[in-house]
């Protein structure tokens, strides 16, 4: 993972979200609703909220937005049916995609989703087919514009909390940890006042593909445009070396 810089892409996806701030939003409020359903309106009590809180945050969220999303999942709890899905397949050149979805409507997502891969020359796979290929970890970008503490401390900080690692990149820190430690680690940063470029668990791929050849790299931008245009994906992840 070392010496992979995350963060151009992370910072390209962040201004494809500052022109469509509806659909990070609409994606968000989901997961709001779905956490208030799981662990109550309180997100003292509800660290899967908390979560959700700060990555809104980190999406730059308006705080009467957030608070205007948990309250209306309280007095709607009964009425949120989505439903966590999960799609796995390959685009072109044997790039692996993963498909996280919440929906409403199991039917719609999964037509939408095979369309996605068929319109870029993917193909949709079975379940398994391709998520051992990634490591599901919690994972931090933090911008070093934006962080004053220096990276020996912010390292130390962030393995005393519970992180497998700390990586220093040209234009970010990145702190990985496992699944279950991530909620931990990122309240202790939280803490401590370091903004977060992005905080969530993910799934980081183990090896990269490289696409050099025109055609594939414009089919691979188109599913992943259809995949990103659809309100019913949450997030998408893929081993494409961009």
């Amino acid at each position: 993972m070392s010496g992979h810089s995350k963060f151009a892409n992370i910072k390209h996806k962040k201004e494809k979200n500052d022109s469509a701030k509806g659909k990070i939003f609409t994606v968000i409020g989901r997961e709001i609703a779905v956490a208030v359903k799981e662990g109550g309106a309180d997100p003292a009590n509800n660290s899967r909220l908390r979560d959700v809180i700060a990555k809104a945050k980190a999406n730059n969220m308006p705080n009467d937005t957030i608070e205007r999303g948990i309250k209306k999942a309280a007095g709607d709890a009964n009425s949120v049916n989505y439903e966590n899905l999960t799609y796995e397949g390959y685009g072109p050149n044997g790039v692996a995609i993963i498909v996280d979805a919440l929906t409403d409507n199991k039917n719609r997502t999964a037509a939408n989703v095979r369309s996605a891969f068929t319109k870029g020359g993917g193909n949709v796979g079975t379940p398994g087919s391709v998520s051992f290929m990634f490591d599901k970890k919690g994972q931090i970008i933090i911008d070093k514009e934006e962080c004053e503490m220096d990276a020996d401390e912010l390292m130390m900080l962030s393995l005393d909390a519970g992180a497998e690692d700390f990586a220093e990149e040209e234009d970010s820190y990145e702190v990985i940890t496992a699944p279950e430690d991530f909620s931990a680690v990122r309240e202790a940063l939280e803490k401590e006042g370091i903004p977060m470029m992005e905080a969530d668990v993910t799934m980081i791929p183990q090896t990269w593909v490289e696409l050099t050849d025109d055609d594939a790299i414009k089919k691979m931008n188109r599913i992943l445009d259809l995949l990103d245009d659809d309100d019913d994906v949450q997030a998408t992840y893929h081993n494409w070396d961009e």
